[in-house]
């Protein structure tokens, strides 16, 4: 049987987070466009709210899926797109996504270093929250992308497909992106799904947004699955 972890829904939680610039919450997200705009502004990308926001919070090994990103970067920025890529790991990463904030001024920021306040400021701004993870027996970083209103694209792998339910199809509890197949073509096209419904249905995305904002993540349910599991016993 496989429970997932939980996040402290109170320390993840937009409303009361001391690092925003703004609060806001599912029922009142428009303190999300401040925070936008303010990490915009602090990351030297073009403040503008109609741009998507693509985040990457994590260690940059190729166990997370980087080798992907770079793989099709260039496309990815084709998509009229901006992204913030947070966190320290291999050379060959951190080298890349240096290299190419310098290519796409304004656009992309690499901001090689841990930083626990600079990550829940990016949480808040990010529109999307890609996480295309070789493997992921269950992740924190998707669950608290929700919980800020990121929409997540991830790997259907583990407990990222365990925790993010598609909305692709049009299903009516919808809260992200998946791909299956580990290949970047594959997560270039569902980027592609996201950013469009982004552009093309927003009153959609935010329906998408806050169905994630909504989920419960907390350590209370992972505590009843424990409980049920030892009762069946």
């Amino acid at each position: 049987t496989g429970i997932l972890n939980g996040i402290d829904m109170e320390h993840n939680n937009p409303a009361t987070d001391p690092f925003l610039p703004a609060p806001y919450s599912a029922a009142d997200p428009s303190g999300k466009t401040a925070c936008k705009a303010a990490l915009q502004e602090k990351l030297g990308l073009n403040v503008d709210p109609d741009v998507p926001i693509i985040a990457c919070i994590s260690r940059l090994v190729g166990h997370k899926g980087f080798s992907l990103i770079t793989d099709v970067l260039h496309e990815i920025m084709g998509m009229e797109v901006q992204m913030v890529v947070l966190g320290t790991g291999d050379r060959q990463y951190e080298d890349f996504f240096r290299w190419k904030a310098g290519q796409y001024p304004g656009r992309l920021s690499a901001q090689i270093l841990y930083a626990e306040d600079l990550s829940r400021r990016v949480y808040a701004a990010a529109d999307l929250f890609l996480m295309p993870s070789r493997s992921e027996p269950c992740g924190l970083s998707q669950m608290i992308a929700m919980r800020y209103g990121a929409v997540p694209i991830v790997r259907s792998t583990g407990g990222l497909a365990d925790t993010v339910k598609s909305c692709q199809v049009g299903q009516s509890d919808g809260t992200g992106y998946l791909f299956g197949d580990y290949d970047a073509g594959a997560m270039l096209s569902v980027i592609g799904q996201a950013t469009g419904l982004y552009r093309g249905d927003r009153a959609g995305f935010d329906t998408v947004r806050q169905r994630g904002m909504t989920e419960d993540f907390s350590w209370t349910r992972s505590a009843d699955s424990y409980r049920h599991i030892y009762e069946n016993l």
